[in-house]
């Protein structure tokens, strides 16, 4: 069945960006003035191996129509292994995600070094094209509407 599309949606897009890495390609792109729309609300984090699964299910209850989880390349966290759980972590989520109705190009998991600036620029222009051509996640069709509703919150969960 396919979605009705919004005239004029933007998307609402969570972002968390690794310090050491994704977070320094971010700076690395504002210094050469590249630019990439403004759909993406940045979080930076120390480590995405701290992203409590929890944060990313409440940037859903919350308004969020997308996630972008930006890490370190395999092998060079700062924190040794920090990359690799948030792999595992996302891998998880994201079945999570699809018991709720919220499809899988939702949430996001990419690895950016400190140097890509551009690659962070096209992680955000795909991941904004792709949230907005999905809609709204309130007014998701895919497993019958308003997935967001029934996430669990910490308290229930």
């Amino acid at each position: 069945m396919r979605m009705k599309k919004d005239k004029g949606f933007e998307p609402k897009i969570i972002g968390f960006l690794c310090n050491w890495c994704s977070y320094a390609a971010a700076d690395k792109a504002g210094a050469f003035r590249m630019t990439y729309p403004d759909n993406v609300l940045f979080i930076r984090v120390m480590c995405t191996g701290r992203i409590d699964p929890q944060m990313i299910l409440d940037a859903y209850k919350k308004g969020a129509d997308g996630v972008i989880i930006m890490a370190c390349l395999p092998g060079e966290c700062h924190y040794k292994h920090g990359n690799t759980i948030a792999t595992r972590r996302h891998r998880l989520l994201v079945r999570l995600l699809d018991q709720f109705g919220v499809e899988e190009d939702r949430c996001r998991f990419d690895y950016v070094s400190s140097g890509e600036g551009e690659k962070f620029v096209r992680i955000v222009e795909e991941t904004v094209r792709t949230v907005r051509r999905l809609g709204p996640l309130e007014k998701s069709r895919s497993r019958g509407g308003a997935a967001c509703r029934s996430l669990p919150s910490k308290q229930g969960a």
